[in-house]
């Protein structure tokens, strides 16, 4: 059965709704073209807990169609496919003359509101929240976590609605019920209203040491078991990794062959790079995953249309493609005083925007792990000339890991890696 305007043919985005759990999903787009919208589209699929396990993209530069096959992350998971839908159409360009004549980017930015509740402290909360959030389209931009001494959790999330409906009194209501249903009587309080300075506030973190930044944001990762991200069987597989142009098969088009390890989001990162350095796909293809791996062709130009000739570039292309998928996110453990800190850190794209559920990744894993989260934030720094979002946790001494154990601590960052690599 498909999902509601599938037998429009006048439909920007059709999704053709699997007729049984082991069939994907099939998403179509078919629009004017701009660059960097494959990575917008995968971006949005990547926020709503999919997972594309092929895809085709072919434009003219004029008009392009995309089609992506997606499962759910998790059998678990609720779609709202009528509102992934309305999402991908939302970002697609206009099929309007005017549109071909004046390609301007538009930007759009979203109030930012604030949620603020007190509660009792328990295992989980602040993954339960943050699912609570995700299922009802709520972006998470900033947040702050405190825990009192008496056991209770003062939260502070900053969010913007992708639904566009959060300054309406039914979508407010409809927030705070759905968490109170969560919440139960732990809840003590919950407010929700326009963020203020308060913002502004909370925009920066405190600051790394230059031995914690050089370590979260260097180029190369290491084997070394007392190093803050040793190496686990997984993440040496990351560095299989494979990327060649070749400008001999197209007159026109280089062709970019990328063969590397599968992870939750790779389509995502690698249209991402390629959408930073200004770069044009005229045709794709994702592949299937064979034992773990994938192989991506694309043929591109630069923004100029023209083909990647020149040695510097093609060196700075290869070494970037290859950053993202042997650093698609950046996760370690360390002392911040006499506690245990969580660090995770994605890069942002030029666009300003950070990828999509890391938080709820991260807090799922600590709670699967039994490990209470003390305080949390998230803030953005630059370095190694790139923008970087950044999350901080402090972890609960009481549970049952040895935190000061370099055992226990490689365990906690691999399972936090997994589950943000979806492996």
């Amino acid at each position: 059965m498909g999902a509601p305007g599938d037998d429009d043919d006048d439909d920007v985005v059709q999704i053709q709704r699997a007729k049984n759990p082991s069939e994907p999903c099939i998403i179509t787009i078919n629009c004017p073209d701009k660059t960097g919208l494959g990575c917008d589209i995968c971006r949005i699929i990547l926020d709503f807990g999919l997972y594309i396990t092929k895809g085709d993209i072919s434009t003219d530069g004029i008009w392009c169609y995309i089609v992506l096959w997606v499962f759910p992350h998790s059998a678990l998971l609720s779609m709202r496919w009528s509102n992934l839908k309305d999402r991908i159409q939302e970002i697609c360009p206009p099929c309007s003359a005017a549109f071909f004549f004046n390609q301007q980017p538009t930007t759009r930015s979203s109030p930012v509101y604030l949620l603020k509740f007190c509660c009792l402290d328990r295992k989980g909360l602040l993954h339960d929240v943050t699912q609570v959030l995700c299922e009802l389209e709520l972006t998470i931009q900033k947040v702050k976590v405190t825990t009192t001494p008496d056991d209770r959790v003062l939260d502070l999330f900053f969010i913007t609605d992708n639904m566009e409906l959060l300054h309406t009194k039914k979508r407010q209501d409809e927030t705070c019920e759905r968490l109170h249903t969560v919440l139960r009587d732990s809840c003590i309080s919950c407010e929700l209203q326009l963020a203020g300075l308060e913002y502004e506030y909370n925009q920066s973190i405190s600051s790394l040491s230059p031995v914690l930044a050089e370590e979260l944001f260097r180029c190369d990762l290491t084997g070394n078991e007392e190093c803050y991200q040793a190496l686990s069987p997984d993440m040496t597989k990351l560095k299989k990794i494979n990327v060649t142009l070749d400008n001999s098969i197209s007159p026109a088009h280089t062709l970019l062959q990328i063969h590397c390890a599968d992870h939750k989001g790779l389509l995502y990162d690698t249209l991402r790079a390629l959408k930073d350095m200004n770069m044009k796909i005229s045709y794709g293809r994702f592949s299937h995953n064979t034992r773990g791996y994938r192989d991506l062709d694309l043929f591109i130009q630069q923004k100029d249309g023209k083909k990647i000739v020149d040695p510097e570039k093609q060196n700075a292309l290869c070494s970037r493609l290859k950053l993202e998928m042997l650093h698609p996110l950046r996760v370690i453990i360390t002392n911040r005083g006499p506690d245990t800190e969580l660090l995770v850190a994605n890069p942002v794209e030029l666009s300003g925007k950070g990828r999509p559920r890391v938080f709820y990744d991260v807090t799922f894993a600590l709670k699967t792990l039994g490990i209470c989260i003390f305080s949390a934030e998230i803030g953005r720094q630059s370095a190694s000339e790139r923008e970087w979002e950044v999350y901080r946790f402090l972890l609960d001494e009481n549970c049952e890991f040895q935190l000061t154990s370099i055992v226990a601590r490689n365990q906690i960052v691999d399972r936090v890696r997994r589950t943000l690599m979806g492996w």
